[in-house]
C-alpha cells in the first residue's frame, strides 16, 4: 500500500469505531496518533521532494525554450547573412528543442499535480491529529462508559471485512500501473516506414518553415511606403 493510500486509511478512520473494537482504547488511540504522526513525517518529505523535482523539470523546460529561441535568433541572423543552409540548420535546431520543452513542460504539469495531491494528503492527516489529539480523552472515556453497558451485547460481526476495500484499491491501482505501462511501450513503438515518411514530413516543415522566415525578413527591410 502506497504512502498516499496509508495516509488516506488513517484519514478515514473512525476513532469511535476504533476505540470500540480495541481491547485497550487508551493504548489503541495513542497507538494510532502515533501511527499518524509517523506518516505525518514520510509526508513530509515526500512533499519536500516532490516539490524539489517539480522545480527541476521547470527549469529544464524552461532552459529548453530558451535554447529553442536563441537558435532561431541564430537562424534569423544566418539569413540576414545570406546563409540559407544554415538557416535551415538553425530552424531544425530549435525544433529539436521546441519540441523537448513542450514535453517538460507536459511533465511537469503532470508532476504538479501529484505534488499537490500530497499537499493535500498532509493537510487532511494534519487535520486528523488535531482532531484526534482534541477527543482522545473524552473518547476514550466515553468508550469506557459505553463498553460498560454494551458489553454483554456486542459482537465480532463485521470485523472479516476490515481492510478488504483497502487491498481491492490497491490492487486496482497495480492493475491501471500494469494497464498505462502497456499503453506507453505501445505509444513507443513505431514502424520504420512510419519514420522515414515522418522525417521528410518534418524536413518539409522546415523548408515551410524557412520560406516563411525569409519572407517575413525580406518584408521587415522593405523602405517604409513600399
Amino acid at each position: 500500500m502506497g504512502l498516499l493510500d496509508r495516509v488516506s486509511m488513517l484519514v478515514r478512520s473512525n476513532l469511535n469505531d476504533l476505540l470500540d473494537r480495541a481491547e485497550d482504547p487508551e493504548k489503541a488511540i495513542k497507538q494510532l496518533l502515533m501511527d499518524m504522526n509517523n506518516q505525518l513525517i514520510q509526508v513530509k518529505t515526500q512533499v519536500a521532494s516532490a516539490i524539489a523535482d517539480e522545480k527541476r523539470l521547470q527549469a529544464r523546460a524552461e532552459e529548453s525554450q530558451r535554447t529553442a529561441d536563441d537558435w532561431q535568433r541564430k537562424a534569423e541572423l544566418a539569413l540576414d547573412k545570406g546563409d540559407d543552409d544554415l538557416a535551415k540548420q538553425a530552424l531544425q535546431r530549435r525544433n529539436t528543442y521546441a519540441t523537448t520543452a513542450a514535453g517538460l513542460h507536459e511533465q511537469w504539469q503532470a508532476h504538479s499535480a501529484q505534488v499537490q495531491a500530497l499537499k493535500d494528503g498532509l493537510r487532511q492527516l494534519q487535520t486528523k491529529i488535531d482532531e484526534a489529539e482534541a477527543k482522545k480523552e473524552l473518547l476514550i472515556a466515553r468508550h469506557r462508559s459505553s463498553k460498560a453497558q454494551e458489553q454483554m451485547h456486542k459482537t465480532l460481526s463485521g470485523i472479516k471485512g476490515v481492510g478488504a476495500m483497502g487491498e481491492f484499491d490497491r490492487l486496482e491501482a497495480k492493475v491501471q500501473q500494469q494497464e498505462a505501462r502497456a499503453q506507453a511501450y505501445t505509444d513507443l513503438s513505431s514502424d520504420s516506414l512510419d519514420d522515414k515518411f515522418a522525417a521528410l514530413e518534418a524536413e518539409s516543415e522546415v523548408d515551410r518553415q524557412l520560406r516563411e522566415l525569409k519572407e517575413r525578413r525580406q518584408q521587415s527591410q522593405l523602405p517604409p511606403g513600399r
